[in-house]
């Protein structure tokens, strides 16, 4: 919060390598960083010079809804920085503040409300249920991200994205080569390059659309002269990562239900409280490696008696908020009775994640499916043996080995 008392003494600069942690470890540097203080300063592994941290639960809320930090900035500054193709392209949605950034949420908001959500929640059920058909079918023991969590989600995304079957895997693969980190800047922007043209294309083709999918929508916004074709590919593209990002987001959560069979076992028997426990295991998981992306302070902002100076790079934590003991008593724990639970995972303010509500679709159906269809579902190797992805942005497993 915002206080009159103001030091201008500034803490140690921290080190934050980009840890490739195993299971659902939290990752120990954030740990030292929370312990520190509710501002620290970082210093990531690309980029150059340094920016603020803030882990608190509520000072997070404060910068995410706070006009004075602004994403749109970056764009100007060099910063420090996760991932070399971080580098800000100007014009990307992600980059913008209001009002730009609401006028291009607006173009595709009724994609993602209840209501254009239930269009596609009978398709993506079925969708499920013909993989596990061929889960069954084919016997143990398999991998669970193969055969269920990786072409879920992507099934559902272009579902509702409006993109055709014969073409998700090649969205797949984009999206992986955009997340990783393991490889240099060439092969991420060839990629996301390559999916906004594909996007760009898919678009023109819908200009004047009434369709209901994501793409027809923004077709028509083009048609009508709210965005631009590029506002629109761009759009497209960051909804397709986002909605592809639930494979790692569901890998943790069963690796933390087959790990936990005790968990698991009040799922099956208390089928009412699912909807519940997803959002604590949401709150929980680790979903990302270290932090996404800065915002810029356009003027001098005083945050628990620290001051923030016009200029500076500050980034926000979901992942240590998620963890406040303010906010979330004995937050290393479990809690599939943890009410009221307003975690943080899908972001806050501006740009809060518009697909919040299809996640918890995609979970709650991937839920019901795998433990009532499967109920001898376990691990097929001991839980150090899971390989987890190295390298990447959004944490998760790289194979769920399992048998019944």
């Amino acid at each position: 919060m915002t206080e009159e008392t103001i030091t201008e003494t500034l803490p140690p600069i921290r080190h934050w390598p980009a840890l490739d942690l195993s299971g659902v470890d939290f990752d120990p540097v954030l740990t030292e960083l929370m312990r520190e203080g509710p501002l620290t300063r970082i210093q990531l592994p690309d980029g150059e010079g340094w920016a603020w941290l803030v882990t608190r639960y509520e000072d997070v809320r404060m910068v995410t809804d706070d006009p004075r930090f602004s994403r749109e900035a970056v764009m100007d500054r060099e910063v420090t920085r996760l991932a070399p193709h971080f580098v800000p392209d100007r014009g990307a949605v992600g980059l913008l503040d209001p009002p730009d950034h609401t006028r291009l949420r607006r173009s595709i908001d009724a994609a993602f409300t209840a209501k254009g959500l239930e269009r596609i929640r009978e398709t993506s059920r079925r969708m499920l249920d013909e993989l596990v058909d061929e889960l069954l079918q084919d016997g143990p023991p398999t991998d669970l991200c193969a055969t269920v969590l990786s072409p879920f989600p992507i099934a559902v995304i272009c579902e509702l994205m409006g993109v055709p079957a014969a073409d998700r895997h090649g969205m797949h693969t984009w999206t992986e080569l955009i997340l990783s980190s393991s490889h240099d800047t060439q092969v991420s922007e060839k990629a996301k390059n390559e999916m906004g043209a594909y996007f760009a294309d898919l678009i023109a083709l819908r200009e004047g659309s009434t369709g209901e999918d994501v793409t027809s929508l923004l077709g028509a916004a083009v048609g009508r002269g709210e965005v631009t074709p590029q506002e629109a590919a761009s759009l497209a593209v960051l909804l397709q990562i986002g909605g592809d990002a639930v494979t790692n987001n569901s890998g943790q959560m069963f690796y933390i239900l087959l790990t936990r069979p005790d968990l698991a076992e009040r799922l099956r028997s208390e089928p009412e409280i699912r909807p519940q426990a997803i959002d604590e295991l949401l709150r929980y998981i680790p979903h990302r490696t270290a932090v996404g992306l800065s915002r810029i302070a356009m003027e001098d902002v005083g945050v628990r008696g620290v001051l923030i100076r016009a200029g500076d790079a500050i980034y926000v934590s979901y992942l240590s908020a998620n963890r406040d003991p303010d906010v979330f008593p004995y937050p290393e724990t479990i809690d599939f009775s943890r009410s009221p639970n307003p975690h943080v995972s899908f972001g806050l303010g501006p740009h809060r994640c518009p697909g919040d509500m299809l996640a918890r679709l995609e979970n709650e159906l991937l839920v019901d499916a795998l433990l009532d269809r499967v109920p001898g579902l376990k691990l097929a190797v001991p839980p150090n043996e899971v390989p987890f992805r190295k390298g990447a942005l959004i944490r998760g497993p790289e194979a769920l080995p399992v048998t019944w």
